[in-house]
């Protein structure tokens, strides 16, 4: 009779399999750890506003507004309209300040819209305006 030969080597395979086997469960166990909420800060005090700014108003429903540095209101169709008349503004007054105000009921990306297309037109001073609680 034949005599088997030991082997003295390890067989890693099994080990790289249950290795793989960890990094898919990890894989997929990552994502579902995290939680979608977020707790935004309150705004307990407001900067001053600047003495000369305009203010583009988004209302509840999503209408936009202008008010000029004298207060004199213009009500806007859309996007469009917000950007031909900030680029009126823009070219009388370079310097001047514009303060986003938006309605806390109206939905967050008509707010970034608004914000992102007075960023667009080239003002320099641009802020959120908040109300003091």
């Amino acid at each position: 009779m034949r005599q088997r030969r030991l082997k003295n080597e390890i067989n890693v395979v099994p080990y790289i399999d249950v290795m793989l086997v960890l990094l898919v469960i990890f894989m997929v166990a990552t994502p579902m750890m995290t939680t979608g909420s977020v707790e935004l800060p309150a705004s307990g005090t407001a900067p001053q506003k600047p003495d000369k700014f305009l203010r583009v108003q988004v209302d509840k429903d999503g209408a936009l507004s202008l008010y000029d540095a004298n207060g004199k209101e213009q009500k806007l169709d859309g996007v469009r309209d917000l950007r031909s008349a900030l680029a009126g503004q823009r070219e009388r007054e370079p310097e001047i300040a514009v303060l986003v105000a938006g309605d806390k009921e109206v939905p967050y990306r008509s707010v970034i819209e608004a914000l992102d297309e007075v960023k667009k037109q080239g003002f320099a001073r641009v802020a959120l305006e908040t109300s003091v609680k």
